[in-house]
């Protein structure tokens, strides 16, 4: 995805790092709005500087059939101007404020990150709220942000990488629109008109779909009027949502030629729903099997055999699917034994489990590495906004760890034979591997 950033002074993003991540705990405080809009909010006026986050559910998975890109190229158009400021006139007052607007779309939501100072924090607000209520779409800027994403595509064609991503998620999603590109095609994009981005704001930004999260310097009574102001003029709905995505997974292998050195291969299978019971028990067999670290995947095929420089595999529950995926990348001559260790481990996990040893080493990863995401204003409040969307109570911070530690050696076990089905395992291999015969799935 394209993101459309800019970055605040050195100066004032360490100190908003320092600013919450020093503490031990996180406190959260729910917001109500005078226009009934809810926000989380973790108030810290030890430094001058708010963080601000702002998602709404559906993202690129709201395009139109026929205008696939549209939400895409709209997301990119939003500080492109708006009310009474063309392109320039934005830019340049968001630089005099010292303020950051980043926005940014994916298949499931579209967000607004605003980092601003308190003595400029009405006018940001202001200059904000046009972005997201106003914005003018100017044919100009829909032409410029629009050859910025042909040439982004274009790209995407020769990286083996993009070419893998896009097969697997069609082969695995079909129609569903998880099944092709949110950036669109050249030919979507090329045919997409002001008509199309002005429709694609209209389905996203609605009060109906709308989450909103806070850290710095402000109070709840400040927050909820400023989240009024943001928010309060948008229609209270928007487009349907897709729905649930069938999966169309079947085991083999899939080839697409392609001239370089080293095959790219994506592979996955159906994965677990995030509000699973078992979900915590499905996350540490996939951290043992394919996690950051010592890993079995990096040690059976990169360190015994060197066939990689990385492996991994992990849980990636979507609004409307869950599937568990992982990526190897290997030389032509190579690809096919890679693969093989991987169906193999795969197979092991479901058969054999996993050992007390590696349980507890999963354990200690996974708790001492979780107070490490909240390092940052800008950090914590997408943390609350994610929260909000995966309907997490709000003291999962200080639960989580505990649900990790809670899960014993027989769960992990039950669920890996459960999720694992080797029988179900799909790799896309983009590139020209040697000994890997393709099936016809």
């Amino acid at each position: 995805m394209i993101r459309f950033a800019l970055t605040l002074a050195a100066g004032l993003a360490a100190g908003s790092v320092a600013a919450v991540s020093a503490r031990a705990d996180v406190d959260i405080q729910e917001v109500t709005s005078p226009s009934g809009i809810t926000a989380w909010l973790v108030e810290d006026h030890s430094i001058p500087f708010t963080a601000l986050e702002i998602r709404f559910r559906g993202g690129t998975s709201l395009d139109a059939p026929d205008s696939r890109g549209a939400v895409y190229l709209m997301t990119g158009l939003l500080e492109e101007g708006a009310a009474d400021r063309d392109a320039r006139d934005f830019a340049r007052a968001r630089e005099e404020l010292a303020a950051s607007f980043q926005y940014d779309s994916s298949d499931d939501d579209v967000s607004v990150s605003a980092r601003f100072l308190t003595e400029n924090r009405d006018e940001a607000i202001d200059l904000l709220r046009t972005s997201i209520v106003e914005p003018r779409f100017d044919q100009d800027a829909v032409d410029r942000v629009r050859g910025q994403v042909l040439s982004g595509l274009q790209s995407d064609a020769k990286d083996p990488d993009d070419i893998a991503s896009n097969a697997f998620s069609e082969f695995v999603f079909g129609d569903h629109p998880y099944g092709s590109s949110g950036k669109g095609t050249l030919d979507s994009v090329a045919a997409l008109t002001r008509d199309d981005v002005v429709a694609a704001h209209k389905a996203v930004f609605a009060r109906d779909r709308v989450y909103v999260g806070a850290v710095g310097d402000i109070t709840p009574e400040e927050l909820g009027e400023i989240v009024d102001e943001l928010l309060a003029d948008l229609p209270e709905t928007g487009a349907p949502l897709p729905g649930p995505a069938e999966l169309h997974v079947e085991g083999g292998t899939t080839v697409i030629p392609f001239e370089t050195p080293q095959s790219v291969a994506l592979f996955g299978q159906p994965g677990l729903e995030r509000d699973d019971p078992d979900f915590f028990a499905a996350m540490i067999a996939t951290h043992i099997l394919g996690g950051t670290g010592e890993s079995r995947l990096m040690e059976e095929v990169r360190v015994k055999r060197g066939l990689t420089y990385g492996v991994y595999a992990y849980l990636g529950p979507k609004d409307q699917a869950a599937i568990l995926v992982g990526r190897v990348g290997s030389a032509n001559d190579r690809i096919a034994e890679a693969i093989e260790v991987i169906r193999d481990e795969w197979a092991k996990l479901a058969e054999d489990g996993v050992t007390e040893e590696e349980l507890e080493a999963a354990k200690t990863y996974l708790t001492g590495a979780y107070p490490l995401r909240f390092k940052g204003n800008g950090r914590i409040a997408g943390i609350l906004v994610g929260m909000q969307m995966e309907d997490l109570p709000i003291d999962y911070i200080a639960t989580r760890n505990d649900k990790v530690n809670a899960v014993t050696l027989e769960d992990v076990n039950r669920v890996a034979a459960e999720l694992y089905r080797p029988e179900d395992l799909r790799f896309v291999v983009v590139g020209t591997p040697e000994g890997l015969d393709p099936d016809t799935n």
